[in-house]
């Protein structure tokens, strides 16, 4: 089959509420163009820097042009068709692959195959999809597994990058809108807004494929040491709760290396919940002498974090500074764009701005690293609205994706500028091709506090593997979720369960949720402290196999958490989206449904140890117990660190 291309013209008119998108879109007569129209040319890249090309390996059929070209990197360009008066573009690609991942962070499904996937930064639990699961679970009483088709799904992390079981990728340079669709078997097509410019890689194995591709998209550094050596906690509402806190959780016996303050910059109640105070500098009544208790706690090795977003609170001072001086974002009328995120507007710094960029990054230098912060979240990014007017004079429909890797490199920066990288790390949720290498570790957003398949906890697994398959090696979640809407609330087994899952992750942080009061915490009772005490310290019995991890994903893309397929290429596992390896040796089955006390795990063909029992497994279908505490998970026999991991059974 040879490439098919086709173009035409076309009109959007997307409008955003509450960070979710209404696509409106029309495409006239698409025209089928010949290769010789196109212009379509074939050539292997020797040097990633750059994209130095050099010879041309061939344009009438792709499979035909890649045969003899084995392993590597090839770009795919049509010159012709540029200035051609056209604005959509329809490639069509020839395949062999019958199994699709990537395209960014996909929450519900791990392979794409039969999926129309569309590239485009959005909130991902936006508030039509999570009206109708409440609705049908309050009609039914039944939990849905998922709500709404996968084409109608949004998500923070979008990504123009999927990987197939042929072991290659396809980068499609755009930041524009477009769309994969890997609907019909035998090819993929994919829709730009701009002539398309493809790159292609193939690799003997996953990892020369994530090498090759995080060759093109960078790689984040690896975490600072604290972070791998115990429990980042979730308290708010000042140091004196905090301390209240940090004394229980250390009389239990946990091991905590930093307590996570979402409201250090005040709060505000709304119908959602217990919100951030958008105005980026310490709450001198909630958070009184901050500083020196931030001081005070590094001396007990416990790190304090906070949070900032691009947005500020209309209410304080610093949107008058702004607004004052020209930062924020306008629209057509030269008004400052007034955002509504939840239940209250804000408005948005413009970083097209020179000037606005540099007094937001000095924000975070002086009002958050100044005082000693070990970390942050690096919320939103996905909100830039394509009606808005930006400082630049760019089209903001083609600023919308690159906006989250436009923030990613702002709080680089910061860290960087300020000598603190490697002892100080930020984590955001949104993201584009640039975040990756830009951002020190990803979060998986707000998940649902309920078991859900599409956005509680079991969507962490294909989320992170998804994201691993498009380039970005590091990710976490929420301890215990994060949204609590109607009757939807933690339940104890619930964060207990999530607990288990993120003991073995990069990060073990929690999350009170957008209502506190109305869920389980870590220290609801006796029985939670101690499972806090035994999570915490076996994730920091972990830390020099995670340092390993994160050591190989800096140097060459690995992922820290990998789906089967990635080492096991071999077995089928193609669809398996609720079992990961983290690093080489670890498989790890997390309990996923309420009340079971036991799950079937399909093991690769090698040979495993039960981590609690000892006991040797070999490749298949185990039902395997797994009572409150002893999550199914195993260990390779043979590993390099396999007594190390061994004797976390023990703990």
């Amino acid at each position: 089959m040879e490439i098919r291309i086709e173009a035409a013209r076309g009109e959007d008119r997307f409008s955003m509420s509450h960070g979710s998108f209404r696509y409106r879109r029309k495409t006239g007569r698409k025209r089928r163009l010949s290769i010789e129209e196109a212009g379509l040319l074939v050539e292997r890249l020797r040097a990633v820097e750059g994209e130095q090309s050099t010879e041309s390996v061939g344009a009438v059929d792709l499979e035909e042009a890649l045969k003899d070209g084995g392993t590597g990197l090839f770009r795919i360009s049509m010159k012709g068709l540029s200035d051609r008066g056209f604005n959509r573009y329809f490639i069509t690609l020839p395949t062999a692959a019958k199994h699709f991942y990537g395209c960014g962070e996909t929450y519900s499904a791990l392979d794409l195959a039969g999926e129309k996937v569309r590239i485009w930064v959005a909130e991902h639990q936006n508030s039509r999809r999570i009206g109708k699961k409440l609705i049908r679970q309050k009609l039914t009483g039944v939990h849905p597994d998922h709500v709404g088709k996968f084409s109608e799904y949004e998500s923070y992390f979008a990504m123009p990058v999927f990987v197939t079981d042929a072991k290659e990728f396809v980068y499609v340079k755009t930041d524009r809108f477009a769309v994969f669709d890997f609907s019909v078997s035998g090819q993929v097509t994919v829709e730009t807004e701009e002539a398309p410019y493809i790159i292609l890689g193939r690799g003997e194995t996953y990892r020369e494929l994530s090498e090759l591709l995080s060759s093109l998209l960078g790689r984040p550094p690896v975490l600072p040491d604290w972070a791998n050596e115990g429990a980042i906690l979730a308290v708010q509402e000042g140091p004196e709760r905090i301390e209240e806190k940090l004394a229980a959780a250390e009389k239990a016996g946990a091991k905590v290396v930093g307590v996570w303050s979402q409201d250090w910059c005040g709060c505000r109640r709304t119908g959602f919940g217990y919100q951030v105070m958008w105005n980026w500098e310490y709450d001198r009544e909630l958070y009184h002498d901050l500083p020196d208790y931030i001081a005070k706690w590094w001396e007990r090795g416990i790190r304090f974090l906070g949070y900032i977003n691009p947005f500020i609170a209309l209410e304080k001072d610093l949107y008058r500074e702004a607004h004052a001086r020209g930062y924020c974002v306008k629209n057509a009328k030269g008004e400052d764009y007034q955002v509504t995120i939840t239940t209250f507007p804000a408005a948005m710094v413009d970083f097209t701005n020179p000037a606005a960029y540099a007094w937001y990054k000095n924000l975070i230098k002086q009002n958050m690293i100044g005082i000693g912060m070990g970390g942050w979240m690096a919320d939103f990014g996905e909100y830039l609205p394509t009606d808005c007017v930006l400082f630049s004079g760019e089209d903001p429909a083609v600023m919308h994706n690159r906006w989250p890797s436009i923030w990613a490199k702002l709080n680089r920066e910061a860290v960087e500028e300020s000598g603190k990288l490697g002892e100080v790390f930020f984590f955001t949720r949104a993201g584009f091709t640039g975040t990756v290498k830009d951002s020190l570790l990803m979060w998986t957003g707000d998940q649902h506090v309920d078991w859900s398949v599409d956005d509680g906890l079991p969507s962490v697994i294909p989320a992170t593997l998804s994201l691993a398959m498009s380039g970005y090696p590091i990710a976490h979640s929420d301890v215990g979720g994060y949204t609590t809407v109607m009757d939807m609330t933690r339940s104890k087994e619930l964060l207990q369960r999530w607990e288990e899952m993120n003991t073995f992750s990069p990060l073990f942080r929690f999350h009170e949720g957008n209502q506190p009061s109305r869920n389980v915490q870590f220290d609801g009772d006796e029985e939670l402290l101690r499972s806090l005490a035994l999570a915490s310290n076996r994730h920091a019995a972990l830390a020099p196999y995670l340092r390993v991890a994160q050591a190989e994903a800096a140097r060459a893309g690995t992922p820290v958490m990998r789906p089967l397929f990635y080492e096991y290429p071999d077995g089928d596992f193609w669809g398996e989206a609720t079992e990961y390896l983290l690093g080489r040796d670890l498989l790890v089955a997390p309990v996923l449904r309420e009340g079971a006390v036991s799950r079937t795990v399909r093991l690769p063909d090698d040979a495993w140890l039960h981590l609690w029992t000892g006991r040797e497994y070999s490749g298949g279908s185990h039902e395997i117990a797994a009572p409150i505490g002893l999550p199914p998970v195993f260990v390779r026999k043979g590993a390099d660190m396999f007594t190390e991991l061994m004797e976390i059974g023990n703990i």
